[in-house]
């Protein structure tokens, strides 16, 4: 079996590994000192509906918002082309050291008045509310203990499942693609909506796919290849799964492309959180999983089938 073909992916895994934990580091260091640009979901804001006499183009509505000191700003159509729901974070104080609520009541009007200057149709509110971060923050609280919930699950399903080896390098692995993914939004300054963590969330289980399947070609070629040393099998483990994991990471990239430049404003930070997440989840089943398992000395002892005593064997029917 040793003629066996294979790309010496192991060869490598000191140099990926530094790579990676640079990488990992400075995304760290981004969300430590710049942090993420939370969305209005996270911050509260003003949310208003208006109704047009005609229908309206939701970029230049969206550039006339920017341009009058409302960078951080949600629109979509609701109902029909003519209705048109906005979401806009409150700025400066409401007067007279009024409530937020009161701020909101301002927030609207303004925005009215700067639409309304902004196009020859009639534009009127029809309804109005305040939205308060204390929702959104409860959701990030959540959004987190789900997070590492789901890596504790997956290592414990992995040890069983598998081997404690295995289990240490998927979860590095998902820790290691979700750091950057939030990298990216540190570093872009996009919006980090309640979207864009769904998104982080499915990373998750996208790379735990991609992982497992490695995983179990590398257990299986484990018990089957005999005298080869761990990084040959490995090699060979990853080679054999390498053209499902292009096709099924190139199929979804397509899909993820077609969302980010035609999807439109409301699905752009999904299919990017999306986008960096399955590149680097790809390359941390290679890279991060498989070359944990060299570094902990996996072998092919750590993944035998138990044999049972004959005393066992004896006391079954």
């Amino acid at each position: 079996m040793s003629n066996l073909s294979s790309i010496p992916f192991m060869r490598y895994r000191h140099v990926a590994a530094g790579i990676s934990a640079t990488l990992v580091l400075m995304a760290l260091i981004l969300l430590l000192v710049r942090g993420l640009n939370y969305g209005l979901d996270f911050t509260g804001g003003t949310q208003l509906s208006l109704h047009y006499s005609g229908v309206p183009e939701l970029d230049e509505i969206r550039n006339t918002l920017t341009a009058n000191g409302y960078p951080n700003h949600e629109v979509v159509n609701v109902g029909d082309d003519q209705d048109v729901m906005i979401r806009v974070q409150d700025s400066g104080g409401a007067v007279n050291g009024g409530t937020s609520e009161e701020l909101s009541t301002q927030t609207a009007g303004k925005v009215e008045n700067i639409l309304k200057a902004a196009t020859k149709m009639d534009v009127g509110t029809t309804s109005s509310s305040f939205v308060s971060s204390q929702v959104g923050q409860e959701m990030k609280e959540l959004g987190i203990l789900g997070g590492l919930l789901s890596l504790f699950m997956i290592m414990i399903y992995i040890a069983f499942r598998f081997q404690f080896k295995f289990s240490v390098g998927a979860v590095v692995s998902l820790a290691h693609d979700t750091i950057l993914t939030l990298g990216f939004f540190a570093l872009t300054r996009m919006n980090f909506d309640l979207t864009v963590l769904a998104a982080v969330l499915a990373v998750i289980g996208y790379s735990l796919n991609d992982t497992i399947v490695v995983a179990d070609r590398i257990r299986e070629n484990f018990r089957l290849l005999r005298g080869l040393e761990p990084d040959e099998i490995i090699n060979i483990s990853i080679t054999q799964t390498m053209a499902r994991s292009i096709i099924t990471s190139l199929t979804v990239v397509l899909v993820l492309l077609a969302l980010f430049f035609v999807g439109g404003e409301v699905v752009r930070g999904f299919s990017a959180a999306m986008l960096v997440g399955v590149f680097f989840g790809t390359t941390s089943s290679i890279y991060v999983a498989a070359s944990i398992l060299m570094y902990m000395k996996v072998s092919r002892h750590d993944l035998l089938v138990p044999v049972k005593k004959q005393e066992e064997l004896d006391s079954m029917p």
